[in-house]
């Protein structure tokens, strides 16, 4: 049979086949996420700007870019989760900037020409670009761009740069520009609106009498707390009214509130028994290890911290399980295995010696480039070290010290300061820098040449500044030292322990599915209930839970009542159920309704004491006579100033101040609702401020405390109007 005749007999099995094909392939277009449906189209919008809806590729698409420049630009194949949210950041302000902000400079007409964007990408380096061509960890600019001599930003390097890119540099180099020019149109936007700032002379005037005027008050106040809340009666109806009337009271962001019990994952004691069992084992090799090359090795395999100790330790600065053991045992005598915070231990004992207790010393430093002795030395590691042994060498014939501390050394130790005069001592003078014990704050190496060698040695060694060539003038005491090496591990919990606390997590989760259940369990159970408040989408950090944005994400995309599965959390697994969700807006007065109460229930009982105190009154025209007739204490205070909201001595109350602000001396004022009670206050005196020829002086203060305001205040008013609405936590940002 043909293969022409075999496709023929099957031909309605392969269009069967294809149809089947073809519907899933519908069905994967219409369910997968981002995919349009039948049912409307699955969310990929990162954000909403001004309207504008930001698409998650495009978002995306950008955040590698910005991504990639940060590792091209510092040398690094990954970035940190720091870094990597600073970029999404960055991205996410710069898109609403060009959503916003691009508008209003429009309006404007600011620009950047291309003759000033280039005086601030090669001339005169924008701070901007400095930072996107330095490594952000240490800041230091990228060898590429930096002066050899002083380690700055140079232009002449840049110049060279772009006269030489790749295409790839180039479309990177024009990202940067974009950033720049951005960047800097946004200063000229506020240095605008900066400018147009203006304080009146009124206006000063008035701010300068207000910190200045001081009156001297005697009030008496009704405490709210005296009536108990639940002997006020409320209704819905006085909720309602209070809710209408006080809308602004009841703003509020996007959040959730969650609750959530947490399974600590810990070693169980078998997991303890068996790590103790393997640091045994350790401890009887490392009994054996004879030679320190050995030794050395062994503990930098065996050791979770990877570290090879070469310090020798003086006594008491060991830990407490092993100093005296240490000090009194011979070397090679191992310690453990111990425990020390959570952490297994073996400890060998690999030298001893005996150190003086001070020495005095003086040094001549031979730095090279990377040291830390100065930016500006050239000079490569091999070479310094030929010139510190041509130094040592000349000095054992009788050179004189002081003579090449002038000449040769890179220490700035050696300048004189400008408060010592010519023949006075200081420190570092002719490389003398006195003497020094175990604690002085030199350098390791720098401390043990002086303290391990004996009077009249001149020994060179290396630091992280370079090379030292140290005399020892003199030298007291005696004391011994030990080198000790120390192999660590933590016992964590085993594959099978974690898997029992996450069978108890589990269960926990699958049998209290919902609220009532899930608080009701934790009641039973005596479990300790964290509670998660009010958490905002863009959250990066809940207390207590380490790199919690997917329990963000989880609280955003479930409904108030969902109880989580388990999910695991650096050392526990978190049960969590959405206790609360809020909208952006006016919070519904069903949310709202216990903060709602206590607030009609406080304006009822201002309304209370305002008609008993209206009514006292009558027949105690004084403060005194009233404070009697209501049996209140009168208070007296002194130095109220207008330009606060704070009775001295007492709670702020804006609605008091402002009350005595424009209240005549020698009268007592109608009843005034505050925050804690009701007041009435007595005006004694009023010491006015003395006026002034000009108000010039406090125009400038007011001008100058404006400014800075606008750096921030403007773009997030901007930023209000536009309703800018971020989803980067559903998209794993």
């Amino acid at each position: 049979m043909s293969i022409l005749e075999r496709l023929r007999k099957r031909s309605g099995l392969l269009v069967a086949i294809v149809g089947l094909a073809l519907l899933a392939f519908v069905l994967t277009g219409l369910f997968e996420r981002g995919g349009s449906s039948l049912f409307g189209s699955s969310d990929k919008t990162i954000g909403e700007i001004a309207g504008k809806s930001i698409d998650f590729v495009a978002f995306k698409q950008k955040v590698d870019e910005a991504e990639d420049i940060q590792k091209k630009n510092g040398g690094k194949s990954s970035l940190t989760p720091e870094e990597t949210d600073q970029i999404v950041q960055q991205v996410w302000n710069q898109m609403i900037n060009e959503q916003v902000m691009l508008k209003e400079y429009d309006k404007l007409g600011i620009a950047i020409s291309d003759e000033e964007l280039y005086d601030l990408m090669v001339d005169h380096p924008h701070p901007t670009l400095v930072r996107y061509l330095s490594d952000q960890q240490t800041g230091k600019v990228a060898p590429t761009f930096a002066d050899p001599q002083t380690g700055q930003i140079s232009p002449a390097k840049i110049k060279a740069f772009t006269q030489s890119m790749t295409d790839e540099q180039e479309g990177q180099w024009a990202q940067l520009e974009n950033v720049v020019r951005q960047t800097r149109i946004i200063e000229k936007y506020n240095n605008l609106i900066k400018k147009g700032l203006y304080v009146s002379t009124a206006a000063a005037k008035r701010e300068y009498q207000g910190q200045n005027t001081l009156a001297s008050i005697k009030y008496i106040m009704k405490p709210y707390k005296t009536v108990a809340d639940s002997s006020i009666k409320v209704t819905d109806a006085d909720l309602n009214t209070y809710y209408t009337a006080h809308q602004n009271e009841f703003k509020q962001e996007a959040s959730r509130t969650l609750e959530y019990v947490a399974y600590d994952i810990s070693p169980s004691q078998e997991d303890i028994d068996t790590s103790k069992a393997q640091m045994q084992k350790v401890a009887d090799e490392f009994r054996t290890k004879k030679p320190f090359t050995e030794d050395s090795a062994f503990v930098i395999a065996e050791s979770e911290t990877r570290n090879f100790d070469m310090t020798y330790h003086t006594k008491g600065t060991l830990s407490p399980e092993i100093d005296t053991t240490m000090f009194k045992s011979e070397v090679g005598t191992v310690v453990g295995p111990y425990e020390e915070n959570g952490t297994l231990k073996v400890s060998k004992l690999l030298a001893e010696k005996n150190s003086a207790d001070s020495a005095k010393v003086r040094h001549i430093l031979i730095g090279y480039k990377g040291s830390n002795a100065a930016e500006s030395i050239t000079r490569s590691k091999e070479e310094a070290k030929t010139k510190a042994d041509s130094i040592l060498a000349a000095l054992k014939k009788g050179g004189k010290f002081a003579d090449f501390v002038e000449k040769f050394s890179d220490d700035g130790g050696k300048k004189m300061p400008p408060t010592k005069k010519a023949g006075e001592y200081y420190m570092g003078k002719g490389g003398d820098y006195g003497w020094l014990n175990a604690n002085s704050g030199f350098v390791e190496p720098f401390k043990n040449a002086g303290l391990d060698g004996k009077k009249g040695d001149i020994v060179i060694i290396e630091s992280q500044f370079g090379y030292h060539i140290i005399e020892i003038l003199d030298s007291k005491g005696s004391q011994k030292k030990v080198q000790v090496a120390t192999i660590e591990t933590k016992t964590e919990a085993s594959s099978k322990t974690k898997q029992g606390i996450f069978t108890q997590a589990s269960e926990f989760s699958g049998k209290n599915t919902t609220n009532e259940l899930f608080q009701k369990a934790v009641i039973d159970n005596k479990l300790n209930k964290r509670i998660a408040d009010k958490i905002k989408e863009s959250d990066k950090t809940i207390s207590g839970i380490e790199s919690p944005k997917s329990l963000v994400r989880w609280a955003y995309d479930n409904v108030k009542g969902t109880v989580s599965e388990p999910m695991e959390y650096g050392d526990k697994y978190i049960v969590a159920v959405l206790t609360d969700v809020r909208e952006k807006g006016v919070a519904p007065i069903e949310q709202v309704k216990e903060e709602l109460t206590a607030k009609v229930v406080q304006e009822k009982k201002a309304e209370m004491f305002t008609k008993e105190i209206t009514a006292a009154m009558a027949a105690a025209p004084t403060i005194d006579a009233l404070g009697t007739s209501l049996q209140l204490q009168v208070m007296a205070t002194q130095n109220v100033n207008f330009n606060t909201n704070q009775i001295p001595g007492s709670a702020a109350e804006p609605s008091v101040i402002g009350a005595v602000s424009v209240q005549k001396m020698k009268t007592i004022s109608k009843p005034i609702t505050g925050k804690e009670g009701v007041f009435v206050v007595y005006v004694e005196t009023v010491n006015e401020a003395a006026p002034l020829k000009d108000y010039k002086g406090p125009q400038s203060a007011q001008m100058q405390s404006l400014q800075p305001r606008v750096d921030y205040e403007v773009y997030n008013a901007l930023k209000e109007n536009a309703n800018v609405v971020e989803h980067l936590t559903k998209f794993g940002y």
